[in-house]
């Protein structure tokens, strides 16, 4: 079990106070002793007072008496036999109640600070010079006030050390649960990744196969072309692996430089593998745009294509990219079937969630979404029945 950091002290702040105030007993007894040797320097008690002078420093001084009850003890009673011999040493009190108070708990402490108090009162009575009043409401006073300061703080110290180790628990929880969604928010994106490469690459593969094997025998050299085909988008898959598993940026965006660049490829090779007629157009003067937004409009414009592919049996489609002053619009069109808005369907969610008809991947809008949103961006899905269909996706550019 982790110890937590606060928990190897009752009071990690309390050492400097402890210092000081076992040099203001040193220095009171000292005192005392002092002003006792010049009064009474012939009396037969100054032998035993010198020596549980010593004794008491010794003890004191030695730091054991707030650890261990038996050296609290021993001075406790050397100082009350010390202080009825010589009243002089009352004063050493003060340091004492703050052992009493750091050594014991509340219910004991407070008690024996009483003796303490009673004890200075009653020496300070025997001084001679007759009865002063002040000496009955003085110790009482200071004792008092101390012990209720000290509790205090005390108290104060334990409730501010408890909000910060439920600080340091919270923002550890925190910080778990941000891994945690940070983890989800990854798996997701990846999903997205390899539906958008890995995935639609496999399902063209497929189709191309399961073409090759209708024709194998009525036509072979078609056949062979769909094997190739297929072969070539094999090899497209693999480099895209590859990048997918090295940085995730599209294999297409890495090898032309350029987003308009990869684009064009993108139709290119659609046209070229699936017979589709496919064309790319530019509209205005290229931007700077992050890698991310252009990783994210190559990708939904893979997208487009092979639900087009598969599902909208269309001759014709457009790919243009759209530079309007503050934002970059990718639109994806085609001649297809297209689908009802309105009419849930099969395969993928159009806007406001519908689905058009044909497939069923149900993955690809949501996944465009998903990308654009976290680039500040929206997606737009325009369709009719027999009128084809139009995706179109807008990121705002930077700095504009």
């Amino acid at each position: 079990m982790m110890r937590h950091p606060l928990s190897r002290a009752v009071d990690p702040d309390a050492g400097w106070l402890t210092v000081v105030m076992r040099l203001a007993f040193l220095l009171l007894l000292g005192t005392s002793l002092a002003r006792y040797l010049t009064h009474h320097l012939s009396s037969p008690l100054t032998p035993w007072v010198v020596g549980l002078s010593l004794a008491l420093a010794v003890g004191h001084l030695s730091g054991l008496s707030e650890r261990r009850q038996g050296w609290l003890a021993a001075v406790l009673a050397s100082w009350a036999v010390l202080v009825l011999m010589a009243p002089s040493f009352a004063w050493c009190a003060v340091p004492l109640v703050y052992t009493v108070l750091r050594a014991l708990p509340p219910r004991a402490a407070i008690p024996l600070v009483t003796v303490l108090t009673v004890l200075v009162v009653v020496s300070e009575l025997r001084l001679p010079g007759g009865f002063d009043p002040t000496m009955l409401l003085l110790p009482p006073a200071v004792a008092a006030l101390a012990t209720a300061v000290f509790l205090y703080m005390q108290r104060q110290g334990a409730r501010q050390r408890k909000l910060i180790i439920d600080l340091i628990r919270t923002r550890r929880e925190l910080a778990a649960v941000e891994r945690r969604q940070g983890a989800l928010a990854e798996r997701e994106r990846l999903s997205v990744e390899i539906h958008d490469t890995l995935a639609q690459g496999l399902s063209s593969q497929q189709m191309l196969l399961q073409a090759a094997d209708r024709t194998w025998e009525q036509d072979p050299a078609a056949a062979r072309g769909h094997v190739r085909t297929a072969a070539s988008i094999a090899a497209r898959n693999l480099a895209e692996a590859r990048r997918f598993v090295h940085d995730l940026a599209p294999a297409d965006l890495a090898e032309q430089g350029t987003l308009e660049a990869a684009l064009a490829a993108l139709a290119d090779r659609e046209a070229a593998e699936s017979g589709l007629a496919v064309r790319f157009h530019l509209d205005g003067a290229p931007a700077p745009m992050p890698a991310a937004a252009q990783s994210a409009l190559l990708r939904i414009a893979q997208g487009a294509l092979a639900n087009t592919r598969e599902h909208a049996q269309a001759e014709h489609a457009s790919i243009t990219l759209s530079y309007l002053g503050d934002q970059a619009v990718l639109d994806v069109a085609d001649d297809g079937r297209g689908f009802a808005p309105g009419r849930a369907g099969r395969g993928e969610r159009g806007e406001r969630g519908e689905r058009p008809a044909g497939g069923s991947r149900g993955h690809g809008l949501p996944a465009m979404r998903a990308r654009l949103r976290q680039l500040g961006g929206t997606l737009t899905i325009e369709s009719a029945p027999g009128e084809g269909t139009v995706v179109s996706a807008a990121i705002p550019l930077e700095g504009r």
